[in-house]
């Protein structure tokens, strides 16, 4: 087993992320990813189109780390406009499932004010434990 997720008896299951994980072994640490591409160009201001760019990074530091989605533990999600966040949850959930498969790591997602990069809508940094 790669990492065991955590669901207290009598909690609702959690849609899209898992409420806690347990794991064992080298922990990679992926500095927050944004939308744009690997010569740091953004392609698109549409919000889903800078997440899957985001995701993609991610999932490249992962590779190079020699893990996957699949060694994602937690994630932590940046983004300038909640209500497009929540409005765009199908389109963002096919985006995410596109890259990530059904990889659901303990996540937390928080509006922010801003982003250092002025066109960046959403910043993304993962934990992943590659298992022992």
């Amino acid at each position: 087993m790669i990492h065991q997720n955590i669901q207290p008896a009598g909690w609702a299951p959690a849609k899209g992320y898992a409420n806690g994980v347990a794991a064992r072994g080298t922990q990679i640490f992926v500095g927050g990813q944004i939308g744009w591409n690997a010569q740091q160009q953004f392609e698109s201001d549409d919000f889903i189109a800078q997440v899957h760019q985001a995701l993609a990074n991610i999932a490249a530091v992962l590779k190079e780390a020699g893990a996957g989605p699949e060694h994602m533990v937690r994630m932590t999600w940046y983004v300038i406009d909640r209500v497009e966040y929540n409005a765009r949850l199908k389109e963002l959930g096919g985006a995410y499932r596109e890259v990530m498969g059904k990889n659901f790591p303990a996540m937390t997602c928080v509006q922010v004010a801003a982003l250092m990069e002025e066109r960046a809508k959403v910043e993304i940094e993962v934990t992943a434990v590659l298992p022992d």
